[in-house]
Parts: C-alpha cells; structure tokens; sequence
C-alpha cells in the first residue's frame, strides 16, 4: 500500500495532480482510492488530497503517521500536515509561501523560519524551489504538474505512464508546456532529499 497527501491552498491544483497519480496508478494495475478535504470553498483557502494505491485498498482516507509521502505546494501548509507522515516517510515541499486569512487580516504573523524547523525536525525531505522556475518556463500555473515531476523521480512508475496521464488530464493546448514542466520537475536539484 502507498499512501500520498497532496497539500495546499485552492488555485494549486492540488486535484489535478491527485488525478494525475490516481491515472498512473491505475494504468498500472493498482486498487486505487481517493479523498478530498477542501477547507474554504474558495482560492487560498486549504485543500487536501489524500491517494492510496496497492492491490486492495479499503479505504480513501490516510490515517495519522502513515504517509509514504506527503507532497505540499505550499510551506505552510506542509508542515500542518506532519503528523500524517510515517517515519520513514518523504516530505516533497515547495518553498513558496502564501498567507492565510489570518495573516493577511492582520490577526496572525506567517510563521518564520519553517524551512530550519524542516532541517531539524524531519528525517527524510526535499524542499524544492519551484518559483524561478515556473518563470522561465513561462508558466507559472503548473506548480501541480512541476511538483508530480518531483514526486515521480521517487516512484516506481514508468516514465511513459506519467506522460501518457499528463496527456489525457490536462487541457490539449497546453499538454506540451505540461511535459515539459514535468520534466523539469523531474530535473529539480532539492535543497536536501
């Protein structure tokens, strides 16, 4: 059984990726289920996708602890979801940071420093700077698709199958910018790993 947490705020992407895998996996002949936990119902708000895949899966939800991997797209909100990830687990993070409501009412302060707390607190990580490269590519809106790159380079998966996913997920004028922000994300030095 592999467990995966996909994690962020609303505008992300976070589903797609989530389907993106779920697709991978099935094409692989994997039981596959998912759940999704959205917190407000609008962009910025927090969004959770939980996947699990494996030759008989039971139930959709992940249980605390037990994450093989917990992917965030965002600092924040991958460290409020550490307590889902087993202790042998990989933290994929983006280091970009986007205030919650609380913050950017005033009522709160983004946390400082959470990148030192990941160096000293998680055994297995890989924090990955995805923003410079969004730019050049040129397009800033696949973080999804960059952070799946990453995340595939730790998977058993074949090459192929992620692309032939990209291609039937995502809209067909923009499947060759997808792959080749997959790629890229493929290629991404991590901070540590």
């Amino acid at each position: 059984m592999t467990n995966v947490i996909f994690t962020g705020v609303g505008g992300q992407g976070i589903l797609l990726a989530a389907k993106i895998l779920m697709d991978v996996a099935l094409r692989s002949d994997y039981d596959v289920k998912e759940s999704e936990i959205h917190g407000m119902a609008q962009r910025g708000g927090s969004v959770d996708c939980h996947v699990r895949f494996g030759r008989k899966v039971h139930s959709p939800l992940i249980k605390r602890g037990t994450a093989d991997y917990i992917v965030a797209f965002e600092l924040l909100e991958g460290v409020r979801k550490l307590d889902y990830l087993s202790p042998d687990g990989l933290l994929i993070i983006n280091r970009g940071c986007i205030d919650p409501a609380s913050v950017r009412c005033g009522q709160a302060t983004y946390p400082p420093d959470l990148e030192d707390w990941i160096r000293h607190h998680i055994t297995r990580y890989s924090i990955v700077n995805t923003q410079d490269e969004l730019r050049t590519i040129g397009f800033k809106k696949a973080l999804n698709i960059m952070m799946l790159g990453v995340l595939s380079r730790y998977m058993d998966f074949e090459r192929v199958l992620w692309e032939d996913s990209i291609r039937s997920l995502v809209k067909s004028n923009t499947v060759d910018l997808n792959l080749k922000v997959f790629e890229r994300g493929r290629s991404l030095q991590a901070i540590n790993a």
